[in-house]
């Protein structure tokens, strides 16, 4: 269980360290994968399927989310 939590920890500040040159879309993007990765696990008792649906609506929600600076 320890090495579980160690492993973790690395991966966790690995992802955040790569969040770093992010632009504003593609931090919305990653957040709204994660959230509907969680919804969809939610949702559907753990199911694989209902993750990854959940994880793909999430991110083009959270892709399309913001202003559009052009």
């Amino acid at each position: 269980m320890r090495r579980f939590v160690v492993i973790l920890a690395i991966v966790q500040m690995a992802g955040l360290i790569g969040c770093s040159g992010m632009s504003a879309r593609d931090r919305n993007t990653a957040i709204g994968a994660g959230a509907g990765a969680v919804g969809g696990a939610v949702l559907t008792n753990g199911s694989a399927l209902g993750t990854v649906g959940g994880a793909a609506v999430g991110g083009v929600i959270g892709n399309q989310v913001g202003d559009d600076k052009k």
